[in-house]
């Protein structure tokens, strides 16, 4: 395993310094500062190449003292996850931008692994064209999103990140640049970067899927109240077949609870029910979440699938044509602890409830209701020992129904505790790819299931 940088005194750091200014150019390689670390892990320097041979030359000049390197694009999950045991230089990928590559059949296009998301939509959408990629961290690179795997609504029809790539260039932890995909193998190893977050590989470039704009979109909302209202309208949905893009769930916790009654025979009900104001109106009841339905295609068959929907919800559905203001938003911020919670469709109300259950009371959920996919939030002032507590009791029920529950991020107290990752089937095919791609450790060790 490679040594920590402090080992090298301090001649030795200023000739690794000016190196790196060379490979880089003197704007773009420094000491780190104390905002450059990696899930508390402190870097030493930060270099900045602005082209693939100068990124190799910085893995170079890493293996050849023994350092480690962490990638970054934006930071924005820079916090996700395990700290790595130490953080010699932070090769940050943000000059490696730009769309190097459209291909003259116009279905996949190569995209710099340090372009912004949103940048890279911009370009393609002036021709028409978008990535079926809808990450929710804002001003996220694709390099960022490959590396977390980050998936947001679209994936219900797409798939997540994996599922879009074509092949990727990456340099190895001996700064040997490698292209990866086309056939099977290529692929699988192209696939394998997918979540590594940079431990296997610097990603340089990525060559993904595109496809046309939508004409048309719609977004079909109802309010719910409780996981198990959740589940049959889920089933609903899928059972009729509407070709959803997405079906998202937002449950906030004053939602997760009981649906206050109100008897149909209720002056107010009726009072409410005549009013003129109601025809083909509806309203949210405060306090509800929300269950919706992106439908996408022909305006005439979008607007037809719309309305079928809308009858199938009943009256309370209402169509809206621009996402709800929680649409591709985590419900976590800062300092909490965010927990990514995977399961059969089937079974994503038993997997709320028990979430529910183990912390006490109602925690706050959100994400692809029909994928099986949820993100929570446990407030950041629970103590440790009570986090691990609820973190095991969603595990104990997760595992009979084929589910997981994976600690997204939390403060450095829980993350240095509580086992982020919890039972893990792939690690042994994880473990021999980290052996094979990086036998020494170099690149961002720690950082990935099981200490590798």
């Amino acid at each position: 395993m490679a040594t920590a940088a402090g080992s090298i005194d301090r001649s030795g750091a200023v000739d690794i310094t000016r190196r790196l200014a060379e490979i880089c150019g003197p704007p773009f390689a420094r000491f780190a500062g104390a905002a450059d670390e990696v899930a508390g892990a402190q870097a030493r320097w930060v270099a900045v190449p602005g082209a693939p041979q100068a990124a190799a030359e910085v893995l170079r000049l890493a293996a050849a003292h023994d350092l480690t390197v962490v990638p970054r694009g934006a930071g924005t999950k820079i916090d996700w996850g395990v700290a790595p045991a130490h953080v010699d230089i932070m090769l940050d990928t943000g000059r490696l931008a730009g769309i190097c590559h459209r291909p003259a059949d116009g279905g996949v296009v190569e995209i710099g692994a340090g372009t912004p998301l949103r940048a890279a939509q911009a370009t393609l959408e002036r021709a028409g064209l978008r990535l079926a990629l809808d990450a929710p961290s804002p001003g996220a690179t694709v390099g960022g999103v490959l590396a977390a795997d980050e998936s947001g609504p679209l994936r219900h029809r797409h798939g997540g990140p994996c599922e879009q790539l074509v092949g990727v260039r990456y340099l190895d932890a001996a700064g040997e640049l490698i292209s990866a995909g086309g056939g099977a193998p290529g692929l699988e190893l192209a696939r394998l970067l997918c979540g590594s977050q940079g431990g296997l590989g610097v990603l340089l470039s990525a060559t993904l899927r595109v496809q046309p704009v939508p004409a048309s979109q719609a977004w079909v909302t109802r309010p719910v109240w409780s996981p198990l209202e959740v589940d049959g309208l889920v089933r609903e949905v899928l059972a009729a077949r509407l070709d959803a893009a997405a079906v998202e769930l937002d449950l906030p916790a004053r939602a997760n609870r009981a649906r206050p009654p109100l008897h149909p025979d209720a002056p107010e009900a009726l009072a409410r029910a005549r009013h003129p104001s109601m025809f083909r109106r509806t309203v949210t009841p405060a306090g509800a979440g929300s269950l919706t339905v992106l439908l996408e295609g022909d305006p005439a068959d979008v607007a037809e699938r719309a309305d079928g929907l809308r009858g199938l919800f009943g009256d309370e559905a209402k169509i809206g044509h621009s996402a709800p203001q929680w649409w591709r938003r985590y419900p976590f911020g800062p300092g909490e602890t965010a927990l990514r919670i995977e399961v059969p469709v089937g079974n994503l109300h038993a997997a709320a409830y028990a979430l529910r259950d183990a912390a006490g009371g109602p925690v706050p959920v959100r994400g692809s209701a029909g994928q099986g996919v949820l993100h929570a939030a446990l407030p950041g002032t629970l103590p440790v020992d009570r986090v691990a507590s609820i973190v095991a009791g969603v595990r104990a029920v997760l595992l009979a129904r084929r589910g997981r529950c994976v600690v997204v991020a939390a403060p450095p107290p829980v993350r240095e505790a509580v086992d982020l990752w919890g039972e893990l089937a792939s690690l042994p095919r994880l473990r021999a790819a980290k052996e094979y791609l990086d036998p020494h450790q170099r690149l961002a060790p720690g950082r990935l299931p099981g200490g590798l």
